[in-house]
């Protein structure tokens, strides 16, 4: 299962329960999907155009710290909390 933690500008953001390491989340938009660190913000695996790219880099800046608190609770198997998204 994998659930939305947030969406923006066509971006969806999605984090798997209990997913391998490093730490990360996956940016879908459109046909193209990218796995993204976010300490620091990097794409980590994946393709998105950059404009995306930079895009969601900027939102995982911007949410470190609620990121981490999903990542644990996606390792304990627990319900996600949603972010807010880019304005």
């Amino acid at each position: 299962m994998m659930p939305r933690i947030c969406q923006f500008h066509g971006v969806e953001i999605y984090m798997y329960f209990n997913d391998h390491l490093p730490p990360h989340f996956h940016a879908l938009h459109g046909d193209d999907e990218a796995l993204i660190e976010w300490q620091p913000p990097k794409v980590y695996r994946g393709r998105l155009p950059r404009r995306i790219v930079k895009m969601v880099v900027k939102w995982a800046a911007l949410h470190r710290t609620e990121l981490d608190q999903n990542w644990q609770f996606a390792r304990n198997g627990q319900s996600h909390v949603p972010i807010p998204p880019l304005p």
